[in-house]
């Protein structure tokens, strides 16, 4: 047991750094496009790039896992995500190909480090018998309002971006470092398994929990990069209002993930996933046709503590088979972070054409298809035998 508790709270740890060290350089943001004076276009681009490292990396993930462990893997994914955002901050307003290289490697060893500790998570949840993985995520939470906190006051006090960056990805990479070792061995995978982890990508049970991510997923991502603007634009609020509306989603969300373990094993994954997704699509609807700032609140209380159990709940499902774990949660880690990608685009699209607020019905409408999969996700069950090959195939 004393080990058991050393793992959790490591892989606990684990997801509050992740967290801390995004938010640290989402804090950084406004300062990357106006010293290197971008288009909100070309700034688009520029971030671009940690997107598609993190989906160049996240397939291969699982294999790596099943080969080294999670330790080494977790370790790899923390000194990548150190060295690129290193890279980034040292470039910034001066070498533009600096600073782009470094979002890659960045979005790399974040992806990777992502992986690791949902697999690991899956272990701890495991042998503890109980759903945790939500408190997990609500960690990660935890760690981007630090972050984010952080980043204010280092900008008010006009701490350069390098020394800022690389004294949070420091202690990151050091306590992470330090405390992996504390992991549950994950259990291996037979020989034939490991050399056909891309057989994941066929099986329709990991596809379906992919679906139901990949909505969830734009769920939780649209408001990260709309809420806020949707209130000014549509509510016609003061900045800082808009702002408070996203740190009122991003606290019910918190609350949400923390709350959610107990009920998830009082009710089961399929009812809990069916209310927050319920939960969600009204809160949208409140925000886009509420008139009242009482109703508009609600409705982003709502759509917070909705988007809440989404990921977790689908990274518990991918690993509900302790040998295949590695492999189905790299899929469905990298069908989420697709719809982070593309999921901000396609409301930018439609906002153009209908107006930022009512852009937000995309993410009610998409929870309705992603309703039809949760059965998927229900607990016991370990998905598809992997394909075996006949003799002399």
């Amino acid at each position: 047991m004393p080990q058991l508790i050393a793992a959790r709270n490591a892989v606990g740890l684990t997801f509050f750094l992740n967290g801390l060290v995004f938010a640290s350089w989402v804090s950084r943001i406004p300062e990357v496009r106006s010293r290197f004076e971008l288009s909100n276009g070309q700034l688009g681009l520029l971030l671009l790039s940690i997107a598609v490292g993190s989906l160049v990396a996240l397939p291969t993930t699982g294999a790596a896992i099943n080969a080294v462990g999670t330790v080494r893997v977790v370790r790899f994914g923390a000194v990548t995500a150190t060295v690129g955002l290193a890279m980034a901050a040292v470039g910034l307003g001066e070498i533009l190909v600096v600073t782009t290289v470094g979002l890659f490697l960045y979005g790399i060893g974040i992806g990777v480090w992502d992986v690791a500790m949902n697999v690991e998570g899956a272990e701890v949840e495991r042998g503890l018998g109980r759903t945790i993985m939500p408190r997990f995520h609500a960690g990660f939470s935890g760690g981007t309002v630090l972050g984010a906190l952080l980043g204010v006051l280092l900008v008010e006090l006009a701490v350069p971006a390098v020394v800022h960056l690389l004294a949070v990805i420091t202690v990151a990479v050091v306590v992470v470092w330090l405390t992996s070792p504390s992991f549950l061995p994950v259990v291996p995978a037979h020989a034939e398994e490991r050399t056909s982890a891309a057989r994941a990508w066929l099986e329709p049970r990991t596809l379906l929990i992919g679906v139901m991510v990949m909505a969830l997923a734009t769920t939780e991502g649209s408001a990260n990069d709309w809420l806020a603007i949707a209130l000014v634009d549509g509510h016609d609020t003061s900045h800082a209002v808009g702002v408070a509306g996203f740190a009122v989603f991003v606290t019910a969300m918190t609350l949400g993930r923390l709350a959610g373990s107990g009920l998830i094993d009082r009710f089961g994954r399929v009812v809990m996933l069916w209310g927050t997704m319920a939960a969600a699509g009204i809160g949208v609807l409140l925000i886009v046709f509420g008139t009242h700032p009482v109703v508009v609140v609600i409705g982003v209380v709502l759509w917070g503590a909705g988007a809440s159990l989404g990921f977790p709940v689908g990274m518990s499902a991918a690993a509900d088979d302790p040998v295949r774990a590695a492999a189905r949660v790299s899929v469905v880690s990298t069908i989420g972070y697709a719809a982070f990608l593309a999921g901000p685009p396609l409301l930018g699209f439609v906002g153009d054409e209908v107006g930022t607020l009512k852009a937000l019905l995309v993410v009610a409408v998409l929870l309705i298809p992603a309703a039809l999969v949760v059965p998927a996700a229900r607990e016991g069950q370990v998905g598809e035998a992997p394909v075996r090959a006949t003799p002399g195939a």
